[in-house]
């Protein structure tokens, strides 16, 4: 490879924006594979058996399972990793820049479940979908944020991303409490049991990772055999990793591991879970899926319901004066970043995936139908209307 190949790798590797373009390329891959002669190959690969065996220990999954429950517990445990970062020295450890965010992801929320629960209230099966408008994709919507380089304010990245951390908060908290399976006692006791072991480690000040991934494993092996979704193992764990190293004050593990994870997660496992789950079969889709209660409420619950919740209790917010809007944004800018934040897709899909294990089996609907739609129409609004409210470049 010559040099200039690698210079160029770099350069797109350090680009905000490259994470969300890998899911775009992931997406009309899968999109792609799923709707030609490939789709043969591509159902045969997520569907591959993997199986691990320890005695009497079986854990045997399908490909796409082991994906959507291996390889997204690490996507959590950066996620938090992010939050105790910020919580402890980040712009969430002023209280001040806690509540503007924080109402607007409630909004964010609340409203696009409410959207979704008006086309499907009468439905016990699609009803089990209600959380799946409730989620925002960080990634994407940092990336068509990019896209306008320098004329995005800091305080506009820095709401978005603390709304997004919130949001991915709420949403751990709606799989912890609304999509769990029948529960095993004996598994959430070994859970149980890891828990003061790392405590231990952490009130010890062991920066070595090696423990930690040992009892993670540990850990993640008895929640997916306790009914409680195993990505939440990530987590869990994440808070009980150092945030400064007595040996060395300068040092930061949690820093450290957050950094190494960030390429891995962005690069690698977003994208990959994007293609194993975005491969959509537009053959046989008609009105009678478009218009189905599940797609249409999802999608107008990203779009609407996004909008609404985060922009409309912000503003409430900002007029009882219980919050000032950011420095160097306007109620333009504001109102495109709540649009963008109807970019759903993978923690959407995520949360679809728990809410409707058998889709395209034995139902008329594909909830990533709406995902796509929903997320596509948000994030060009929220470009258009961001790039006419910030200032020119000069």
């Amino acid at each position: 490879m010559t040099s200039d190949s690698t210079s160029f790798i770099r350069t797109f590797l350090r680009l905000e924006s490259a994470s969300g373009i890998l899911l775009i390329i992931a997406t009309i891959l899968a999109l792609i594979f799923a709707n030609t002669g490939l789709s043969v190959y591509y159902n045969l690969l997520l569907s591959t058996p993997v199986e691990i065996r320890i005695g009497e220990l079986i854990v045997d999954k399908p490909l796409l399972l082991w994906i959507n429950d291996g390889l997204m517990a690490v996507f959590f445990f950066l996620v938090g990793l992010e939050l105790k970062r910020e919580l402890i020295e980040g712009e969430l450890s002023d209280k001040k820049n806690v509540i503007l965010p924080g109402i607007g992801a409630v909004g964010g929320m609340l409203f696009p479940a409410l959207v979704y629960t008006y086309f499907n209230y009468d439905d016990p099966a699609a009803m089990q979908g209600w959380a799946i408008p409730a989620a925002t994709d960080i990634a994407f919507a940092l990336g068509i944020l990019s896209l306008l380089g320098s004329r995005v304010p800091i305080s506009c990245k820095i709401f978005l991303t603390s709304l997004a951390i919130f949001d991915d908060v709420g949403a751990i908290i709606i799989i912890a409490i609304f999509y769990t399976s029948n529960i095993s006692t004996t598994a959430l006791f070994i859970v149980g049991l890891c828990l003061p072991i790392m405590f231990y480690f952490n009130r010890k000040n062991i920066t070595s990772r090696s423990p930690y991934i040992v009892i993670g494993i540990i850990m993640w092996f008895a929640m997916l055999k306790s009914g409680v979704h195993a990505t939440l193992v990530g987590i869990i764990l994440s808070m009980f990793i150092p945030m400064r190293s007595k040996a060395d004050l300068e040092a930061s593990p949690l820093k450290s591991l957050e950094h190494d994870l960030h390429s891995t997660v962005a690069f690698f496992i977003l994208p990959v879970f994007a293609f194993a789950n975005a491969g959509i079969n537009l053959t046989n889709i008609g009105m009678e899926q478009l218009t189905h209660g599940v797609p249409l409420g999802i999608a107008l619950g990203l779009f609407f319901g996004k909008q609404i919740g985060v922009f409309g209790l912000c503003w409430l917010i900002i007029k009882m004066k219980l919050a000032k809007l950011p420095a160097g944004m306007s109620w333009g800018s504001l109102y495109g970043l709540s649009a963008l934040c109807g970019i759903g897709f993978t923690m959407s899909m995520f949360i679809g995936s728990l809410a409707f294990e058998q889709t395209g089996v034995d139902m008329v609907f594909d909830e990533r139908l709406g995902i796509i739609i929903g997320s596509l129409f948000s994030g060009i609004v929220g470009y258009f209307i961001l790039n006419k409210s910030l200032p020119k470049k000069s």
